[in-house]
């Protein structure tokens, strides 16, 4: 079915706004693949906070021409969908790989998170971007780790003083 000029105009405008929320962006290949699979992977990407779309590349590009993801133009041909990643700078780039463990039909053809275009060996470096919490947490650690060694360091000095006490009493 045809799309008039109005409803192309809002195909842009909604693929404009997603991107310009997104962390970063998944694009991949899906041929061959069956409805019942695609519904899957939009479950799945819903559950994870990602914005999946089937869109035309010539309104991915126009959509994205003004966006921080505008190095993806050259990587659009084909049949493409894409998946953009809001709440975590690895998820939609997550999503693709767990899926493709199961699903062959599904080929990440490009990767982008805003500082240049990344090709599809680099899924799995993208995928492994922690989370917001998960990064907070790590930091969290990092900062406590220090204070933690310090407070250990000085409590071995009384129990050290106590062993030697115990040492030379069980002698005597």
């Amino acid at each position: 079915m045809a799309l008039g000029l109005a409803a192309k105009k809002e195909i842009v405008a909604e693929i404009s706004d997603v991107a310009s929320q997104a962390l970063s962006v998944a694009v991949a290949e899906y041929r061959g693949m069956e409805v019942a699979e695609l519904t899957d992977l939009r479950v799945k990407a819903r559950e994870q906070g990602v914005y999946l779309r089937v869109v035309r590349n010539t309104l991915a590009k126009r959509a994205l021409a003004e966006s921080k993801f505008s190095d993806l133009d050259s990587a659009l041909t084909g049949p493409l969908i894409y998946g953009f990643s809001i709440e975590a700078p690895g998820g939609a780039a997550r999503l693709f790989k767990d899926f493709c463990k199961t699903n062959d039909k599904l080929n990440v053809t490009a990767l982008s998170i805003g500082s240049g275009l990344l090709g599809p060996e680099k899924l799995d470096a993208v995928a492994s971007l922690p989370t917001r919490d998960e990064a907070l947490s790590r930091l969290l650690a990092t900062f406590k780790a220090p204070a933690e060694k310090f407070v250990q360091t000085i409590n071995e000095v009384p129990g050290k003083f106590v062993r030697v006490l115990a040492a030379i009493k069980e002698e005597k």
